[in-house]
């Protein structure tokens, strides 16, 4: 059995600043890799070939890190969380170098599909660990610390995929990951130590091939449906059938198991439940924002790709700023009048977003995004900290986990539906366009960006096309927000925390 949830069991408070340094180092990592790659796809695409199979980059990377999540999250429960940190930042690394010196998009999406693997593991056992070493009352600020990473990578990122696209190689940006994994892996490995008391396990091993298996299929399903293959085919109801059928076989196969990898118990507690169906929210919202509002500033703003990457970075310089704040504010009215404080500013953001026009300003797009952030950041960080706070060490992995998976799952739905939203109303507005622009147009949706570049009727049509879209997809979000803010913050939430009793008697 692991040792009681204490700070001695996770290291000298002393070393908790080494530790957490060396935390937001990896997650360096990942909120980089998030953002760095985007602006480098056109040159990659020049040096490597296969413009049609570079979609795969991001595809692949999302599915091999979403379906490793519970995975790593319960192993960490068992083991200790540092081997497993470690064991993940050696995958991510490595596979960046793998990446550098890529010699074909097939290799480069393998090599991608491993950094998956890695960042699988980086972001859930960071959060986890700071759910370790720091209480309820300092776990937001340095949660706001955490976040800060991610909102200096939005502006770092972009820039940086640029100036080695242009002045050095494309293959830089996965270079620049080496120097930041190992000042990261040798902070964990001279600061950080675990005394977990080794007791033996029973690893289900069935459990985790059916939870990976039906997890990837559902997750390429949904990715791939719409794009790789139409929605209504022979193997869009393969893939999601079978997927449904694992999943399935699976929840029967955790019944009867010693020591499930997903416990089912996850799914049967109040606050539990809550944190997830909110981070799946936020995930699809992320997906949602990320992919539209840089496309809809450019295309029908009509800005270059820098102010569009503002007006989005705007959303994660919110975020941290809300987040360093919500924990002054959930111990004073609770985290679930905190959350409901944040849901209502990210509903009052996505609203703002849907009401935008054609003509709109770009800082009018920046508002609404950093009121988006200040949302999220205010509304997720309560919760996270809430579902770490009800449950001991020994299932503290497994819930941060399932939470960081939800998120995943989250964002595989929110880029199916709201493609799907975005697609069949550009698809609906060019099979109605003006008799004089019939032939002109573009026989599919992949040829909107061409449309625009006219600058005649045809090029004002399609702009006109490509608002109605985003401004569809800006309404579901708002949509989204709504729900989630009535299903978890009012119907599921309860006001304070309360520790989880098992049936062990433990926490």
């Amino acid at each position: 059995m692991t040792t009681a949830p204490t700070r001695a069991s996770v290291g000298l408070r002393s070393e908790r600043g080494p530790v957490l340094g060396a935390i937001m180092l990896s997650t360096a990592l990942i909120a980089l890799d998030s953002t760095i790659i985007a602006t480098a796809v056109p040159a990659v695409v020049d040096d490597l070939g296969g413009f049609s199979q570079f979609p795969w980059l991001f595809s692949v990377y999302l599915l091999t890190q979403a379906v490793t999540v519970p995975v790593y999250g319960k192993l960490s429960d068992v083991v200790g969380r540092k081997p497993l940190l470690i064991f993940g930042i050696v995958v991510f690394v490595a596979a960046s170098l793998f990446c550098g010196f890529a010699w074909s998009m097939e290799a480069l999406i393998v090599g991608r599909a491993l950094q998956g693997l890695g960042a699988g593991a980086i972001q859930p056992l960071g959060m986890t660990v700071i759910g370790d070493l720091y209480s309820v009352e300092e776990r937001a600020k340095v949660q706001g610390y955490v976040a800060s990473v991610w909102a200096t990578a939005a502006l770092l990122g972009p820039t940086l995929g640029g100036v080695f696209s242009d002045y050095l190689s494309w293959r830089w940006i996965f270079f620049i990951n080496l120097p930041l994994g190992a000042l990261a892996l040798w902070g964990l490995h001279r600061r950080f130590t675990e005394n977990v008391v080794r007791r033996p396990h029973v690893f289900d091993v069935k459990g985790s091939l059916l939870l990976t298996i039906g997890c990837s299929l559902l997750i390429l399903g949904l990715l791939e449906g719409g794009t790789g293959w139409a929605w209504q085919s022979l193997t869009s109801y393969a893939v999601l059938g079978t997927g449904a059928l694992v999943l399935v076989a699976f929840t029967f196969v955790e019944r009867r198991a010693a020591e499930p990898v997903l416990p089912l118990w996850i799914f049967q507690r109040r606050i539990l439940v809550a944190g997830n169906i909110a981070a799946m929210g936020v995930g699809a919202l992320l997906i949602g924002l990320s992919t539209y509002v840089p496309t809809w500033v450019q295309g029908v703003l009509g800005t270059g790709a820098v102010e569009a990457g503002l007006a989005l970075a705007a959303l994660t310089l919110g975020w941290p700023v809300a987040a360093s704040q919500a924990g002054k504010l959930y111990l004073r009215i609770g985290f679930r009048d905190t959350a409901l404080i944040g849901m209502t500013l990210t509903l009052t953001g996505a609203v703002w977003a849907a009401l935008l026009t054609a003509e709109a300003q770009v800082w009018e797009v920046g508002l609404a995004m950093f009121v988006l952030g200040l949302g999220m950041g205010l509304s997720s960080s309560p919760l996270i900290v809430a579902i770490q706070s009800v449950v001991g060490w020994e299932r503290r992995g497994v819930v941060t986990g399932t939470n960081m998976f939800s998120r995943s799952i989250g964002s595989a739905v929110g880029a199916a539906l709201f493609g799907a939203i975005a697609n069949t109303t550009l698809a609906r507005r060019f099979e109605d366009a003006p008799p004089a622009l019939q032939g002109q147009l573009p026989t599919d949706v992949d040829g909107t960006a061409g449309a625009l570049a006219d600058g005649g009727a045809l090029g004002e049509f399609a702009r006109q096309s490509l608002h109605a879209a985003t401004h569809n997809v800006f309404v579901a979000t708002a949509a989204a927000a709504a729900l989630i803010a009535v299903a978890v913050a009012v119907a599921f939430v309860p006001r304070r925390a309360e520790p989880l009793v098992f049936d062990d008697g433990r926490s």
